[in-house]
């Protein structure tokens, strides 16, 4: 589990992106790239990294659903995933 600081981090960086995401468009379509130079580092969307929503773990970290492959296999084997079954031949 990642530490709290962390993801709250992670938080904040979602935030910026988004309030920043309109001016940013703005600017680049204007080719003003002295303006967004000076906006904050964790306004770029760049630098949003996925975490898993209940961890906070950085890798196995799958889009579809928004967690981790640990977390992923625990709650299908509860049945907690809908439309998900383990698989068997």
């Amino acid at each position: 589990m990642a530490k709290l600081s962390i993801r709250a981090r992670e938080l904040k960086r979602e935030k910026l992106v988004a309030q920043y995401a309109e001016k940013r468009k703005a600017l680049k379509e204007a080719g003003d790239y002295e303006a967004l130079d000076k906006l904050p580092k964790n306004a770029s969307p760049v630098r949003l990294h996925n975490r898993c929503k209940l961890t906070g773990r950085p890798k196995g970290y799958m889009r579809k659903f928004g967690i981790c492959r640990n977390m992923f296999r625990l709650m299908a084997s509860e049945g907690k995933i809908p439309g998900v079954t383990k698989s068997s031949w």
